[in-house]
């Protein structure tokens, strides 16, 4: 891999390889040191066009954590808001001699512009773009279905497993969701069942060319279909041209009809999984006591981001090259 833009450019080898690599990354965060000399001397740029609180930290933490210099770069405040091209900042960056550039961009595409237009010399992250993608939130997602619905239901290592016979249940406002495409691509790919849940306004055009089943009933779905893990999406209000009101008749009709609870948790399997990718809207998409509920995963998510991120940057920067890799 040269470029980590999007989870439908990953193969089935690609995909477990990045799993793999993220739980060996993961076991190193137990210990006492956590910091590994792997990209000691190379430069991480966090390119971010988007506010972001948890995606940044998170990448930051994976850079530093494998030794990296890490610089933050934000387009409030910066040269950017004063009219600066993307291809200019590329180009300066390229000139500060940055190794690898993690973007999040308003722009669907252009952690695509910036990995093929020839501007920099460097591996591009996408770390969302537009409604269009958000790979490593897919990748940690999977790597959290995958450490439970398989390593531990299992009593075995998963590593080298995919997720063939479990099901997801991706619930909410898939039209304005990233993260929601980036899943749905990469659990396929893995070998899972997708339903994607939502109100018709909610999703977008063609979404029956995607490999994945579509319910508009969250309490069928759930007692139903019997879901393995349920991924409750956030409604992007920030998002909905007219506002919410011309997508849901209002908030409450949409989380009496959508939104995840006790009651409706119960519907599931016993094993089933709780997800969000946050932030979360509590008492929209998700109730109090589903998030916090035993079965919630949410905060493991958090977690996992990093572990999935240092992977990323691993793999795209020491090349898998397990000469340049010190974990002892």
């Amino acid at each position: 891999m040269k470029h980590l833009l999007s989870t439908a450019d990953l193969s089935k080898d690609d995909a477990i390889l990045l799993l793999d690599t993220a739980a060996q990354m993961a076991a190193t965060q137990s210990r006492e040191i956590k910091k590994l000399p792997t990209l000691r001397g190379r430069t991480v740029v966090n390119l971010f066009f988007e506010d972001s609180t948890r995606t940044r930290i998170s990448f930051e933490t994976a850079a530093k954590r494998l030794s990296a210099d890490v610089i933050n770069f934000s387009a409030k405040g910066s040269s950017v808001s004063k009219g600066e091209s993307l291809k200019d900042t590329a180009l300066t960056l390229h000139a500060m001699g940055a190794d690898a550039v993690v973007v999040r961009h308003h722009a669907s595409g252009a952690p695509h512009m910036l990995a093929n237009a020839g501007w920099l010399d460097a591996a591009v992250l996408n770390a969302g773009d537009g409604m269009h993608q958000h790979p490593t939130q897919a990748l940690l997602d999977a790597f959290t279905i995958r450490r439970h619905l398989v390593g531990e239901r299992s009593g075995a290592d998963p590593v080298g497993a995919d997720l063939a016979g479990l099901r997801v249940a991706i619930v909410g406002d898939v039209l304005h969701s990233r993260v929601a495409r980036s899943n749905v691509h990469l659990l396929h790919t893995l070998g899972a069942e997708v339903t994607l849940v939502a109100p018709p306004t909610l999703l977008p055009v063609g979404v029956e060319s995607w490999p994945s089943r579509v319910s508009y009933h969250l309490d069928e779905t759930l007692e139903q279909w019997q879901p393995d893990a349920v991924m409750m999406l956030r409604v992007q209000r920030e998002r909905m041209s007219g506002g919410a009101g011309a997508f849901f008749p209002s908030p409450q009709e949409y989380s009496r009809t959508f939104g995840l609870n006790a009651r409706r948790l119960a519907l599931a399997p016993d094993h089933a999984l709780v997800m969000h990718p946050g932030p979360m809207n509590r008492g929209l998409e998700i109730s109090a006591d589903a998030a916090d509920h035993a079965r919630s995963v949410i905060v493991e998510q958090v977690a996992n981001g990093v572990a999935v991120r240092m992977a990323a940057l691993y793999l795209l920067l020491a090349g898998g090259d397990d000469s340049e890799r010190n974990t002892q």
